[in-house]
């Protein structure tokens, strides 16, 4: 009799652990700062309009270098908010090109609550911003920064840009969850799923793939593998010794230049 009731103990324990991480997982993958950031003077705020009826802020920096006539459309990854990403845009734009920054629902001051149809959404909403500005789709890149990769190359998928470039990019969201959760049945828990590698052997245009040789957060195999998976023309860039934050890979030189360098590519 004590066997059973120890063991439907643990039953009920496991029950709700798994309960607990269904009903709060998005709450361990998304990590909006919330607040609305004041833009700088050299940013333009803009709205951007979702097809679910959400206005979202963002922001716009001109070019600032011999304009190239190409918008890079930044979707970043899953902490923070554009505010962050303001060091990368400016070194995009004194390259000549015109950055959008994207800021997902529920960062940034923005309304709603982060899910991986709801991001597919604000970054869809960021292309259309950028095609009622006169930017066709083949001068556009999408820059993806982390999960932000696995968002932009949804979109790539959908609308195909001049170029892709990725940094860090993940296998797929359970593949990275599991490396942090060893011990949880991820693959079955997740209701977001950003399916990267699978989504990239769809995508022909030429792609870039960055990562740091010591990232603890998204192993290199992963962005790798992501890399090995593109239908279209690959890059590898290597960022020795650099781990998921470190500057040097959040925006350092090489970053910018991995994107100059695929324009030139592209003529």
């Amino acid at each position: 009799m004590r066997t059973w009731r120890v063991l439907l103990v643990v039953l009920v324990t496991v029950v709700a652990v798994v309960a607990v991480l269904w009903l709060a997982q998005r709450r361990l993958i998304y990590f909006p700062d919330r607040a609305a950031p004041a833009a700088p003077p050299d940013v333009r705020e803009v709205a951007l309009e979702t097809a679910d009826g959400l206005r979202l802020s963002a922001w716009l920096l001109p070019p600032t270098g011999a304009d190239r006539g190409y918008a890079v459309l930044m979707t970043p990854g899953n902490a923070g908010n554009r505010a962050g990403r303001i060091v990368l845009a400016r070194s995009l734009a004194a390259a000549g090109l015109t950055v959008l920054v994207v800021d997902y629902r529920g960062y940034g001051g923005n309304p709603g609550g982060p899910t991986e149809e709801g991001l597919a959404l604000d970054a869809r909403a960021g292309l259309a911003y950028l095609s009622a500005a006169g930017f066709v789709p083949g001068r556009v890149v999408y820059f993806g920064e982390s999960l932000g990769a696995a968002v932009a190359t949804g979109l790539a998928a959908e609308h195909p840009p001049a170029g892709l470039v990725l940094r860090s990019p993940f296998v797929d969201l359970a593949a990275a969850g599991q490396v942090h959760y060893p011990f949880l049945p991820v693959r079955l828990l997740l209701r977001d799923r950003f399916a990267v590698a699978e989504t990239i052997a769809r995508v022909r245009v030429p792609t870039v793939v960055i990562y740091g040789s010591a990232d603890a957060t998204v192993p290199p195999d992963q962005s790798r593998a992501v890399a090995d998976r593109a239908a279209g023309p690959v890059t590898v860039v290597v960022i020795d010794g650099a781990d998921h934050n470190d500057a040097e890979l959040f925006h350092g030189p090489r970053i910018t230049s991995a994107v100059t360098d695929l324009l030139h590519r592209l003529g």
